[in-house]
Parts: structure tokens; sequence; C-alpha cells
């Protein structure tokens, strides 16, 4: 089985898919940091493709860039200055060939992440 990225983003606040958040994928590798891609998450939350495909996989060190001060704005949240939730940068490891699946639950003032399947 090849490995592959996917995503789902949650707004636990509104209970809701986040619709219309911007996603940044990097690879990491020791000091440079290469953008890969940008991706915007559909009206389930989700990527319409996989974040890193299985034809583009390679075990390593990645982040995934979440603009959610944007997608707050978007949603009408009421901002602040500056906002307490502005970008999420989550890096991780992946060292299998597997499903990757890298979850964002998110609220204005709190996030949460883990390994999903």
């Amino acid at each position: 089985m090849a490995g592959y990225l996917t995503t789902h983003v949650l707004d636990t606040a509104r209970g809701c898919p986040a619709e219309g958040l911007k996603i940044d994928l990097y690879r990491i590798s020791g000091e440079t940091r290469a953008h890969l891609r940008s991706l915007v998450t559909n009206d389930d939350g989700r990527t319409d493709e996989q974040i890193l495909p299985e034809a583009e996989f390679q075990k390593g060190t990645y982040e995934l860039v979440f603009h959610t001060g944007c997608y707050l704005d978007a949603a009408g949240v009421a901002p602040e200055e500056p906002r307490f939730l502005d970008v999420v940068p989550l890096r991780f490891g992946m060292s299998e060939e597997a499903h990757y699946h890298v979850p964002l639950l998110l609220s204005p003032f709190g996030y949460s992440t883990y390994r999903g399947s």
C-alpha cells in the first residue's frame, strides 16, 4: 500500500465543517521548508483531492499550515487584533507508507489534532 495524506477540518464552536479554509503543505528537510501545494476545504471540511497523493508520497517530516484567521473572518467570528489563532502550523512525521489523516478541530481560541484513520 502506498502512502498518502488527507485532512478534515471541523469548526467545533459552530458545530460544522470548516468550509473555505486554506491549507498549505510543506516538506521539511533540515532547515529547508519547501512548499508543495495549497488547497482549500470543501463544504464537508475536506479537500477535494489528497493533500499528498500516493504518486508523490515520501516518508519524512511535513507541515500543514491552516489559515484559520481568514476562515474565522469569513465565518463572521468577531475579530480581535491580533486574532488569537491566525495561522495554525502542524509539523509531523510520516515514517511508513500508509494513509496519514491529520484532522484539525478548530474554535476561535483553541484547536486539537491527532492521527486519524
